[in-house]
């Protein structure tokens, strides 16, 4: 047993934080200073689902109340794994550096939810990683007993596994914080859909860990009699997306903004740099200061006009290839808009303006299925009759979809036949 791998985890845990979720959340008080810090405070001031309180009231809870509960779940994965033998490889200082990184796994992510994640920017992992190095993260992190540079090199996949001391210790806490039962999934999985009132993502966080056996190479295995709780965070991670992050009426919001935000880089309003550690309310002030005919779009959204689907229908990668470029998708609107001006006007007959058409595509997400089932010594893929590569790879399938979003102003025009053909004839303005 090491002993001062198990004091890092048990010992001075004297600062309770109350939490709507998993009740009295202890942190030392050198870990209660980082969440009193300003960066970790900006994560106060940023809506964990963005615009999804536009469908869901509820759902105004933040980054920072999420990362606190990825704390939470860390610091628990830790000893279940720690009382089955892990601990043997546990060092204090990477104990630490494991449960700052999923405290602040979150530092520098974007304002306004995954707006900006399609945008040609530095990734917000990168930011956060560069955030906790400098000051004054990189003090209050080394004053938990924690190594910053391990804490960063844990968030920040893309480094090499030299850019911390003690690799393998670093490659296991890294497969702890991403993978199909990580902390930061079971968290928002389960405080999703607590605020947002959906029964969907609920999880048994008690049960899983209770399955769960540390691997020095893959993190994590699990027993065969916990595959239906793996089976359980994958549907319900299909079903969030399908009802709740990627609604329409959430996807609109978010493709509003985001064509706000990508027309202010494309034409040298402000500077990638200027994006960098706003909260929600800081980057709704960026694009009101400066002009530019798209940014009224963050108006609107501030406003609740949100734009209207006129048409939908799955992507097909060998067909909509084109569309993933969102530089690209800016041509293909004005193409289209154009076209969609020619008809009749319904109620009216003014032409649809560059910005008042958005074709939406989802960026791509991920299904993790890499688990290995310990006693049945294969993979969960092989050993579930459930979720098979064939299955995941559809579930994929049926969550890209493209939408065609437009000014309220317009939905008469689009109402028609005509338009409709357009629109679904997706073959022929792609050409």
């Amino acid at each position: 047993m090491n002993n001062d791998a198990w004091a890092a985890l048990r010992e001075g845990y004297t600062d309770p934080v109350r939490d709507v979720l998993w009740g009295h959340i202890y942190l030392t008080p050198a870990m209660a200073a980082l969440i009193h810090s300003f960066p970790f405070m900006r994560l106060s001031r940023i809506f964990q689902l963005g615009p999804a309180y536009g469908v869901y009231p509820g759902a105004t809870h933040t980054r920072a109340s999420h990362s606190i509960g990825v704390y939470h779940l860390a610091r628990r994965l830790l000893l279940n794994l720690a009382e089955r033998g892990a601990d043997s490889w546990f060092s204090a200082e990477g104990v630490r550096s494991f449960l700052c990184a999923g405290l602040l796994h979150d530092l520098g992510h974007f304002p306004y939810t995954h707006s900006l994640k399609e945008l040609p920017l530095i990734p917000h992992e990168a930011l956060t990683a560069d955030l906790i190095r400098a000051e004054p993260m990189r003090s209050l992190v080394g004053a938990t007993g924690a190594d910053p540079d391990m804490t960063a090199a844990i968030v920040d996949t893309r480094e090499g596994e030299g850019a911390a001391s003690r690799g393998g210790e670093l490659h296991f806490y890294r497969k702890l914080l991403s993978g199909v039962l990580d902390p930061d999934k079971l968290d928002y999985l389960n405080r999703d859909a607590r605020y947002c009132g959906v029964p969907y993502g609920a999880q048994d966080v008690d049960y899983i860990y209770s399955r769960l056996y540390p691997h020095r190479e893959r993190g994590i295995d699990i027993e065969s009699r916990g595959i239906p709780s793996v089976e359980a965070i994958l549907f319900s991670k299909y079903l969030m997306y399908r009802t709740v992050y990627w609604h329409r009426s959430v996807r609109s919001p978010t493709a509003m903004i985001k064509t706000a935000v990508l027309a202010g880089l494309r034409d040298g309003i402000f500077s990638e740099e200027a994006l960098y550690n706003l909260d929600d309310q800081g980057l709704f002030g960026l694009l009101a200061e400066n002009i530019h005919p798209r940014f009224s779009l963050a108006r609107q959204v501030r406003d609740g006009r949100f734009y209207a689907a006129a048409a939908e229908f799955p992507f097909i990668e060998a067909e909509h290839g084109g569309l993933t470029d969102i530089t690209a998708r800016f041509r293909y609107e004005e193409v289209l808009a154009e076209k969609l001006s020619r008809l009749p006007g319904g109620t009216g007959t003014r032409r649809i303006e560059p910005g008042e058409l958005i074709i939406d595509i989802p960026e791509p997400v991920s299904f993790e299925t890499g688990l290995y089932v310990r006693d049945e010594a294969r993979y969960f893929t092989e050993s579930t009759g459930v979720f098979s590569a064939d299955v995941v790879e559809g579930f994929i399938k049926s969550l890209r979809i493209i939408r065609i979003f437009v000014d309220p102003v317009h939905e008469n025009r689009l109402q028609l036949s005509e338009s409709a053909d357009i629109l679904y004839s997706y073959k022929s303005w792609l050409c």
